[in-house]
C-alpha cells in the first residue's frame, strides 16, 4: 500500500489552498493511498514543505476532521479515520422515474461509499446553498443541473474531475464528466420507430405545460419529426385548454396531463389506443399497469443510475449518453 503524502500545491489555482489540501486528502483516502496506521504530515511540516500558513493547513485539517475523514490523536498527530468515501448526489425532484435512477445508483455503488442526497427543486438559492455547504466534504459530486445562468458558476467551484453531471446536457463543458439522456436526436429517432402507430391518427398534439422544466429541445425535435413526416401537429402550452378529440394522438411530459387524459376518455367514452392515442414521457413502474398500459418514450433510468455509480466505483472519467427508446403498450 502506498503511504506517501505526495501533495503538490498549485499557487496559481483559483481553488483556495486549504481546499486543495482537503481535496487531496479526500481523493487519497478514496484511492486507498493513505494508511490509517501512519500519521499524516504535521501542520508545521506541511507549512514548511509547501510554503503555507499555519491557518491554511489548520483550516484544511479542521474541515477534514469535522467531516470524519481524519482524526487527531493527542501527542501523536493526525490520522486517516476510515476508508469510507462520501458522495453527494444532487437531484432536481424525487419523481417516480428519478426514484428508479436513485435506487439503481445506490444498488450499484460499492459498499465502502456513503451517499448523501439533496434536492434543489429548480431553485437557484437552494442549489447555491447545497454546493457551497458541500465543498470539501465529498469524494465525488453527482449533480443534476437545470437551466439557470448561475448554475455553471457554482459548479465551477467543484474540481471537474470529481464532478459528474447527469440527466440533462445543460451548462456542460468539454472537460466535464457526464451521463446524459438525449432529449434531441435520440428522441427524434424514437418517434420515427413508431411512425406506423401515429398513422392511426389524424394529428399529434404535444402538451407542454408552462410549469414543466422539461428541456425545450424536445419540442424542436418533435416539430422536426412532424415536418419531416408531413404529420399535422399542435403544441399546447396551456393545460387549461387541453381537451381530447377522437382521432388525435397526444404526447406530454407531464403525468398530470396523463390523469386528465384518462378522465376525459372515461367522460367521452373514448378508447385509448383506438379512438385516441397517448404517449407519455418517462417510464415509471406504474405506467405498465395504468389502464391497459401507457406507451412511453423514455431513457433507461436504471442504466443511467448504474453508469453514474460506475464513475464512483472505478474513479475514472466518463462521457456517455443513454439512448432514448419507446416502450409500446396499449395507449398508442
Amino acid at each position: 500500500m502506498k503511504t506517501n503524502f505526495e501533495f503538490t500545491i498549485n499557487h496559481e489555482s483559483e481553488i483556495p489552498k486549504y481546499q486543495q489540501l482537503v481535496n487531496f486528502v479526500n481523493e487519497s483516502v478514496a484511492k486507498n493511498n493513505l494508511s490509517t496506521k501512519k500519521p499524516l504530515p504535521s501542520v508545521n511540516a506541511l507549512c514548511a514543505a509547501h510554503n503555507l500558513s499555519r491557518d491554511t493547513v489548520f483550516k484544511a485539517y479542521s474541515i477534514l476532521k469535522n467531516n470524519g475523514v481524519i482524526k487527531s490523536v493527542p501527542n501523536k498527530g493526525y490520522y486517516v479515520a476510515s476508508k469510507t468515501k462520501k458522495v453527494l448526489l444532487v437531484l432536481d425532484t424525487f419523481k417516480a422515474y428519478k426514484e428508479v435512477l436513485y435506487h439503481s445508483f445506490i444498488d450499484a455503488i460499492n459498499d465502502d461509499v456513503i451517499v448523501d442526497v439533496q434536492f434543489h427543486h429548480y431553485n437557484i438559492d437552494n442549489f447555491k446553498t447545497i454546493i457551497n455547504n458541500s465543498l470539501g466534504k465529498y469524494f465525488k459530486y453527482v449533480v443534476m443541473g437545470f437551466d439557470h445562468l448561475a448554475v455553471p458558476k457554482n459548479l465551477a467551484k467543484i474540481d471537474s474531475k470529481n464532478l459528474l453531471l447527469i440527466d440533462w446536457n445543460i451548462h456542460a463543458k468539454e472537460e466535464n464528466n457526464y451521463v446524459f439522456q438525449d432529449f434531441g436526436r435520440s428522441f427524434y429517432h424514437a418517434l420515427i420507430s413508431v411512425v406506423d402507430l401515429f398513422k392511426k391518427y389524424t394529428e399529434i398534439h404535444f402538451v407542454y405545460p408552462g410549469y414543466t422544466a422539461h428541456p425545450i429541445e424536445t419540442i424542436h425535435y418533435f416539430e422536426k419529426f412532424c415536418t419531416d413526416l408531413k404529420i399535422k401537429y399542435q403544441i399546447i402550452t396551456d393545460e387549461k385548454i387541453f381537451e381530447i378529440k377522437s382521432g388525435v394522438a397526444y404526447l406530454t411530459v407531464s403525468d398530470r396531463i396523463l390523469g386528465t387524459f384518462l378522465e376525459q376518455c372515461k367522460e367521452k367514452n373514448l378508447e385509448p389506443g383506438t379512438d385516441v392515442g397517448f404517449l407519455s414521457y418517462n417510464d415509471t413502474p406504474m405506467k405498465k399497469f395504468i389502464y391497459k398500459g401507457i406507451t412511453v418514450v423514455t431513457t433507461d433510468f436504471e442504466a443511467l443510475g448504474a453508469a453514474a455509480a460506475e464513475f464512483i466505483n472505478k474513479n475514472s472519467p466518463v462521457q456517455q449518453y443513454i439512448p432514448t427508446k419507446i416502450i409500446i403498450r396499449e395507449s398508442l
